[in-house]
């Protein structure tokens, strides 16, 4: 069964009244997994991953990509009243999900990090991509430094103007082969989902003050003690976040490991999306263990995908 955005499309209204647009896919009952998007402008659950929800629901999984308040269709929030550890324990908890594996890109990875470090209980597997920790870090051994990343200027200047032209700046720099991905129709796809919703626009401009996309940041201290299996995924050539964060928290998360994608920008769920489908669904199997039975009968019969890697 191919799985569209309309079939995907589920709706949630938390206790706090924030509502939250979300996708969803695969058996309730398969192991849940949370695939939390970047901040970019025309960013969402599905714009980020829907070349990987459906693979990593064939695979046995119950996949959820929600549209983070301040995000797609969820309602708008302010910068300096974001929470999204707040938002995301709300979310599994009116889903009834007792816990899940975080996918998390960029913004999405800083997200599913500081989660792990506050709710570990909640958490049994962390997968990171382009991922962030916050202002200040990477110390510039190889990366930028202290300011803003070339990527991270051009996504600023997004915000404060989602054009066509400005949005494919945007997604040129965030991917490596932007022959093939900054396209008219993606690049204006991008453009109408961010015009469509003003209010996000103007909260993340607002919001820099405040420390957007995030105003609440992990505390790196406590990332030594996530125990949870962690798989850190980053592109050699991403020019938003250097690979320099992912080098640092391989060598400090114990249960761990890094993949270095060559030819990569900010996106490898986009760019390589057969092998990006194909580590996390490995990933997920190997380290599921005794307790999910149907996920290690079903992978010997699945064909892997080939890799555009």
């Amino acid at each position: 069964m191919v799985i569209t955005k309309e079939s995907a499309t589920r709706d949630l209204t938390l206790p706090s009244g924030t509502y939250v647009r979300y996708y969803e896919s695969g058996p309730t009952d398969g192991v849940p997994v949370v695939m939390l998007h970047g901040s970019g402008p025309g960013a969402t659950g599905w714009s980020n991953f829907s070349g990987n929800i459906e693979r990593v629901a064939a695979a046995g999984f119950h996949v959820i990509a929600p549209d983070m308040p301040g995000w797609g269709d969820s309602d708008a929030v302010a910068t300096k009243d974001m929470d999204h550890d707040a938002d995301l324990v709300a979310i599994l908890d009116a889903l009834g999900i007792e816990n899940a594996a975080l996918v998390g890109n960029s913004m999405g990875a800083h997200t599913a990090i500081r989660f792990a470090t506050l709710h570990p209980e909640r958490v049994t597997h962390l997968v990171t991509m382009g991922a962030s920790l916050g202002k200040g870090f990477p110390s510039s051994l190889f990366g930028p430094g202290d300011g803003p990343s070339e990527g991270l200027k051009v996504l600023v200047k997004a915000y404060k103007d989602a054009s066509p032209e400005n949005m494919r700046a945007l997604v040129e720099i965030m991917t490596y082969d932007k022959a093939r991905f900054a396209t008219p129709e993606l690049t204006r796809a991008r453009s109408e989902a961010a015009l469509a919703r003003p209010e996000h626009l103007e909260n993340y401009v607002e919001g820099l003050a405040h420390g957007a996309p995030i105003p609440i940041k992990v505390d790196r201290s406590l990332i030594p003690g996530i125990e949870v299996p962690t798989l850190l995924i980053h592109g050699r050539d991403d020019r938003v976040l250097h690979y320099e964060t992912s080098l640092w928290l391989t060598a400090n998360i114990p249960n761990s490991r890094l993949v270095l994608l060559n030819r990569c920008g900010h996106w490898a769920m986009i760019e390589h999306a057969d092998e990006f489908n194909r580590l996390v669904v490995d990933f997920l199997r190997a380290s599921a263990g005794s307790e999910q039975p149907s996920l290690r009968a079903s992978a010997g019969s699945e064909q892997p995908s080939s890799s555009n890697s």
